[in-house]
């Protein structure tokens, strides 16, 4: 066993407080939002079940953690209602009108910009 998978091997919770598995190892009945989220259920409230750890050079500290959730307690997503489809929908023109010119655009627009690309530079559109 390496080193690494030895310091993420802990499913008694002992070193860490929660059951640690490697990554990739985490044993059946355990799920990440993720994986939750796939299969129409969400956590519910329920407290994190254990924890998925890996080394990784990018991350603070040295190492990655994924939470894991029980599957068994898990509780289905709420559906959408028809008001929420509504916001979104509004939140999506949002996105895609320009606030200077108006015109709605098929895409969102670029945050970076604030508006429409042509708004953004229109010496470039008189020259071409």
């Amino acid at each position: 066993m390496s080193a690494a998978f030895g310091k993420c091997f802990d499913p008694t919770g002992a070193r860490y407080g929660i059951p640690t598995y490697p990554w990739k190892y985490a044993p059946d009945g355990y799920a990440t939002r993720r994986q939750l989220r796939a299969r129409g259920l969400r956590p519910g409230g329920q407290p994190v079940a254990a924890q998925l750890m890996r080394a990784s050079r990018r991350a603070p500290g040295g190492v990655r953690i994924a939470y894991l959730y029980r599957v068994d307690h898990a509780k289905p997503v709420r559906p959408m209602t028809s008001r929420k489809w509504g916001a979104l929908a509004l939140a999506m023109l949002a996105r895609r009108t320009c606030p200077e010119c108006g015109v709605i655009y098929s895409y969102c627009l670029p945050t970076s910009l604030g508006m429409c690309v042509l708004c953004a530079y229109p010496e470039e559109q008189r020259a071409a």
